[in-house]
């Protein structure tokens, strides 16, 4: 499987491809980049036969509905997204075929009620969920610091150390890290009870 990073900047959208089939999925796509999205495409010979939300983004307007009706490709997400254009409602450990390879869902919530990541070979997609050397913020509405670390310390930390994270976004000129690296040094995380993870989530006195 072959991946790209479309976007270069906070917000952050992958492609994924299936190398034997030209098949590709396009995971957390932005309104204003659709039609960028839609030229890589056709250069690179690539049909979109997939398009995933890892969540219900609330800084930005998500590409999916648009970018699903132009190339007549399913929308994604998990079965608690508020979303009606979502075509295909996923639940944990399902597996979402691509050509011949796959992408293995895992639901995260925490950063909102409907938050997946997506295992693909040696890397996953964590979303707002886990961030390089960060977290997620969990006050938005159906936010839950609890949930979230569960996620992460219960699912996202008990892959292989070496599987590569790449989140939805970044904020420090970050592409990607490891998991055993936001094992050992994510501040918000290493060395932190389930209490003092909600406690500093819950006083971050973040604007909305």
């Amino acid at each position: 499987m072959i991946f790209r990073e479309l976007n270069h900047g906070k917000c952050k959208t992958y492609l994924a491809i299936s190398e034997a089939t030209r098949k590709a999925a396009v995971i957390d796509p932005l309104r204003d980049k659709v039609e960028r999205y839609l030229a890589v495409l056709a250069y690179h010979g690539l049909r979109l036969d997939l398009i995933i939300d890892t969540h219900t983004h609330a800084d930005h307007r998500s590409g999916a509905m648009e970018l699903g009706a132009l190339a007549d490709a399913p929308v994604a997400m998990h079965l608690l997204a508020p979303a009606p254009h979502v075509t295909i409602h996923v639940e944990d450990g399902q597996a979402l075929k691509l050509g011949d390879e796959e992408l293995r869902i895992l639901y995260t919530p925490g950063h909102t009620p409907d938050s997946i990541s997506i295992l693909a070979k040696d890397r996953v997609f964590t979303g707002d969920v886990l961030f390089i050397h960060g977290t997620g913020r969990a006050d938005f509405a159906g936010g839950d610091a609890g949930s979230q670390y569960d996620s992460i310390t219960r699912k996202l930390f008990t892959l292989p150390d070496g599987i590569l994270v790449f989140p939805a976004h970044d904020y420090r000129g970050h592409t990607q890290s490891t998991i055993g690296d936001e094992k050992r040094s994510n501040p918000r995380l290493a060395g932190k009870t389930r209490d003092d993870y909600i406690n500093l989530m819950n006083n971050l006195g973040l604007p909305l």
